[in-house]
């Protein structure tokens, strides 16, 4: 990767200010709306990034019950014969707020992969994280400030904010983006047909973005632990708990009350009555 770096020449004006450590920050681009054309950009800007394939395809097996595989094969007949294409879904993130989707085709496996990749970084956006549940009293933003909804063809995804320590809710291959995304704890509905997971995902992917598009009162991002994005570590100092009220000691004096604790009486056999 640092080689591919090295030797990278950038053919954008973005690319070059990039390079030369004019950006640092891959929020800064992200806020003012300009177009990564370049994947070297992400790279350099989040060197922690992951991928993951996601099983959006089936192989072949009796009834229906193929194994599920992360490439999905599809077939033009013309006169000549078959044209098979191969399709790979693939998701990005640094599971701390950022995260992109990306779908890429072509006649081989391999180079269908490495468009998803390419596609799926140029694709980056940042989420907004928060505590939504009203089950939930922590100021750390493991879930999602509120209920968003995507829809994709007939299927909606709705996700809702879950309390600490529930865990991911949701559809293995849903599971997998929420986790490069930085979100550990949330709630899911879906309609329609899911099995479709092409639809499913851009479902998904709606919703997240619907997460940053909805406004927001400045009196509740405070209230919601909202975060836009990363958290860095100056805002991972200012997230602590709240400290529990000290007692106050009694004066000098006055003697310390006792608790007492109550008497348990235990009751004997009872008397058989006599006839």
């Amino acid at each position: 990767m640092s080689a591919n770096l090295d030797s990278w020449q950038p053919k954008t004006e973005l690319g070059r200010r990039v390079k030369a450590k004019e950006i640092l920050d891959i929020d800064e681009i992200l806020d003012s709306g300009r177009t990564i054309l370049e994947p070297e950009i992400i790279d350099l800007l989040l060197p922690t990034l992951e991928a993951e394939l996601l099983l959006i395809g089936q192989a072949k097996g009796k009834f229906g019950g193929g194994q599920r595989r992360t490439f999905r094969q599809t077939q033009k007949k013309t006169m000549e014969g078959n044209k098979p294409k191969f399709s790979c879904l693939a998701v990005i993130g640094d599971k701390n707020g950022h995260v992109g989707f990306g779908l890429g085709e072509a006649k081989e496996t391999m180079p269908a992969r490495e468009k998803a990749v390419r596609k799926a970084k140029l694709n980056l956006f940042k989420i907004r994280r928060g505590t939504g549940s009203w089950e939930d009293a922590s100021s750390e933003p493991h879930s999602i400030p509120f209920s968003v909804t995507g829809k994709t063809g007939s299927v909606i995804v709705k996700l809702i904010p879950a309390p600490k320590g529930k865990g991911l809710v949701v559809e293995k291959e849903a599971a997998k983006a929420l986790v490069l995304a930085g979100i550990k704890n949330v709630w899911s509905k879906t309609y329609g047909q899911t099995k479709n997971k092409v639809n499913f995902i851009r479902a998904l992917e709606l919703a997240l973005r619907n997460l940053s598009t909805t406004k927001v009162p400045d009196k509740m991002m405070a209230k919601l632990a909202i975060v836009d994005g990363s958290i860095r570590k100056s805002e991972d100092s200012s997230v602590v708990a709240p400290e529990e009220p000290a007692i106050a000691a009694p004066p000098a004096g006055v003697p310390k009350r006792v608790e007492r604790r109550p008497v348990r009486r235990v009751r004997g056999p009872k008397k058989e009555k006599k006839e």
